[in-house]
């Protein structure tokens, strides 16, 4: 039970996911993560889909405590002002001004503990013409090109999860450890301001390295095609998938494993650069072989072969891996109202040790009456 930041609290007034995402990874190593939320709603992600308890509010709030303050009314920002006064972080995700506004600038708050690491994450930075804009995570991928690269350009509509969401608190949790170890040096702490647009930007280097370099404005096949990556159908419905790379050893497999062997003489084939400009050629011949057969049949063939693969498992389906099963990466915890929470661990294995203890996330104001009897006890000591 390995919980690194076990001697660091974390102050987070974050809503939907970007700000908890980052609390979520802070909590994950051990921090004290206090998330304090509006009274009678709570974070808005709680009633996603009705309630105050939505599959989305649970995936970025465990290991959290909960405490309902409104830092609009004077009793409630002291408290909220005394909680800062312990604090080494503190994560926000509002526009810019609200946070002000709240009574939780960097300004205010620095001052209060000028060792605080201070996280604003906005949608467009705090600066600059769209400052104001609204931003979600489709919003984000689309401006920083990410989205062109997941569309299907005969049908665009956005598909997939909230990427740009999930890499913004990604980066923000980074951004806030390298401040933290900085502080140990200096003794105060830094404001980090982290936007959507350059968190995806920054997850979209390699298109823009390609743009950089060569001049190559990629699409949603670049990639696939020069990492001869495929996803076929098996005659159960479910699909495999294959990543080649560019080990000519892996080709060589994949024709032993299809018993198609005349593919290696194809001048169309024959070398990988031939096989990316052929790609879909390629994908015409092999898409009836692998219909043929189940996918747990192709699985042990292709395994034979050494051919990078997996199932293309649906979420019910790869936790029950037998290699993920081993690395326990599904946990488990009791909510004292709630009931059973089942999660997938953080993936950190410290010193060959996995931390397979959780917390479930809170109800709103959970440990609100907690919270108050730290903060009255540490005035009073």
């Amino acid at each position: 039970m390995t919980k690194i930041l076990r001697d660091i609290r974390v102050v987070e007034m974050g809503t939907y996911i970007t700000g908890p995402a980052a609390g979520m990874h802070l909590a994950d190593l051990g921090a004290d993560v206090i998330k304090v939320e509006r009274p009678d709603a709570g974070d808005p992600f709680r009633a996603f889909k009705g309630g105050l308890y939505s599959p989305h509010f649970q995936t970025y709030n465990r290991n959290k405590r909960s405490i309902a303050l409104d830092t609009r009314q004077a009793e409630d920002q002291a408290v909220f002002h005394d909680l800062i006064g312990t604090a080494d972080i503190f994560i926000q995700n509002f526009r810019p001004g609200v946070a002000e506004r709240l009574g939780a600038g960097a300004e205010e708050l620095q001052r209060i503990n000028p060792r605080l690491v201070y996280c604003a994450i906005t949608g467009f930075g705090q600066t600059g013409p769209s400052r104001d804009r609204p931003a979600y995570d489709t919003v984000a991928q689309a401006a920083s090109a990410y989205l062109r690269l997941l569309t299907p350009p005969a049908n665009p509509r956005v598909i997939g999860p909230a990427i740009a969401d999930a890499v913004t608190g990604h980066y923000a949790a980074l951004g806030i450890v390298a401040a933290l170890l900085e502080r140990f040096k200096t003794g105060k702490g830094r404001r980090l301001d982290i936007s959507m647009l350059e968190a995806m930007c920054h997850f979209n280097l390699d298109s823009f390295t390609h743009y950089f370099s060569v001049g190559e404005v990629m699409g949603p096949l670049s990639r696939p095609k020069v990492s001869q990556s495929y996803t076929f159908a098996c005659s159960d419905g479910k699909w495999i998938a294959i990543h080649l790379s560019s080990p000519q050893k892996f080709w060589e497999g994949l024709v032993a494993s299809v018993g198609k062997p005349e593919l290696l003489s194809d001048e169309r084939f024959a070398e990988r650069l031939n096989r990316i400009e052929h790609q879909q050629e390629l994908i015409d011949i092999l898409t009836p072989v692998f219909a043929t057969r189940n996918r747990e049949e192709w699985g042990e063939i292709l395994l034979k072969n050494e051919v990078p693969h997996s199932p293309a498992y649906d979420s019910n389906e790869a936790l029950e891996d037998p290699q993920a099963r081993h690395l326990h990466i599904a946990v488990e915890a009791q909510h004292p109202e709630m009931g059973a929470f089942k999660t997938v661990r953080a993936p950190y294995s410290f010193d060959g040790e996995p931390d397979l203890d959780i917390l479930p996330p809170p109800t709103l104001d959970e440990h609100g009456e907690e919270i108050r009897a730290e903060i009255a006890q540490r005035k009073a000591g």
